[in-house]
């Protein structure tokens, strides 16, 4: 059948992409700036052009058929290279149009993306940015299910469970630059007059744990190093990391940007560690994404945020 008699058609996929993603027509409509009767209309105008159903009622709400589902996953395709030649346009118009959805991990969000978002959108008004906070492993899902442009992400070296590796597989994946991983001890520590710290010298500390990747981390540090941490107290929140250091219960590893996301804190010292840890910071988009120019721009202005937080 020519794609011209298909009944199909950019809104139509767009919507049937929501649902999938959104689990309801509600939030479909929400997630598209629709009102629900304008979806539930798109949606039945689409079963009468194609002839099958495409959701089919559960309880007081709806799901996809088989053919809705098999639907959904073209309109990936479909609409992520229409979104691809939209942006080739924006280069015509001089970038004064364009969308680029980014993704970053916490720490990220409060020092990185906030001076991207000012960036873009003091040089290029015109461009749509959104931004949404997601770890790594989820980011580098979104690139792949082309819910979102780029992914800034991390890594540390010999991560077991590295992101960027079989899950990136067939996306780009650029290295941006190392983001120092730092120790975190208390005010009058015996060892904070020293202008780095050995991990060694802290075996017998008791230890602050953050996310279940860098507890990982600080795992295979110590375990380098010849000792098992005693991990007593675990916690995402840095503020929480810094006020349980500075009251004395414990000592910390916190990466840069994570100390820079919630400024100077009394009570506590930031020591670099004397083996000179870090972390790697990645930019992740669909392969060969980056010629679409907005996207271009916005990595190239990530990159050189990047390089001056460093």
């Amino acid at each position: 059948m020519p794609a011209t008699d298909s009944g199909l058609d950019s809104h139509a996929l767009r919507v049937v992409q929501a649902l999938a993603e959104h689990g309801s027509i509600t939030a479909a409509a929400r997630a598209l700036g629709y009102s629900q009767p304008a979806v539930s209309q798109q949606l039945k105008r689409l079963e009468q052009r194609v002839g099958l159903a495409l959701v089919e009622r559960v309880g007081r709400g709806v799901r996809l058929t088989e053919a809705g589902r098999l639907l959904a996953r073209h309109a990936r395709t479909v609409t992520g290279a229409l979104d691809a030649a939209a942006g080739d346009l924006a280069e015509l118009q001089g970038l004064r149009a364009g969308r680029v959805r980014v993704a970053a991990f916490p720490s990220a969000s409060a020092t990185i993306v906030p001076r991207l978002l000012a960036d873009l959108g003091r040089r290029h008004p015109g461009l749509s940015i959104t931004y949404v906070e997601a770890e790594p492993p989820e980011a580098v899902a979104l690139v792949r299910e082309n819910r979102v442009d780029l992914a800034l992400t991390f890594s540390y070296p010999g991560d077991l469970v590295d992101p960027h590796k079989d899950s990136a597989e067939g996306l780009s994946v650029a290295t941006l630059g190392r983001d120092e991983v730092l120790l975190v001890v208390p005010v009058g520590h015996r060892l904070g007059d020293a202008e780095s710290i050995d991990l060694g010298d802290l075996a017998g500390e008791r230890w602050i744990g953050g996310c279940p990747r860098c507890r990982g981390h600080l795992l295979e540090l110590c375990e380098r190093r010849g000792f098992v941490p005693d991990i007593s107290y675990e916690t995402d929140n840095v503020a929480a990391v810094f006020g349980m250091v500075a009251a004395g219960i414990g000592v910390a590893v916190l990466p840069s940007l994570a100390v820079d996301s919630v400024g100077a804190r009394s009570g506590v010292l930031i020591r670099p560690t004397r083996t000179g840890e870090y972390r790697t910071l990645h930019a992740v988009t669909a392969d060969g994404a980056t010629g679409v120019p907005a996207l271009g721009e916005t990595l190239r202005a990530l990159t050189s945020l990047t390089a001056s937080a460093r």
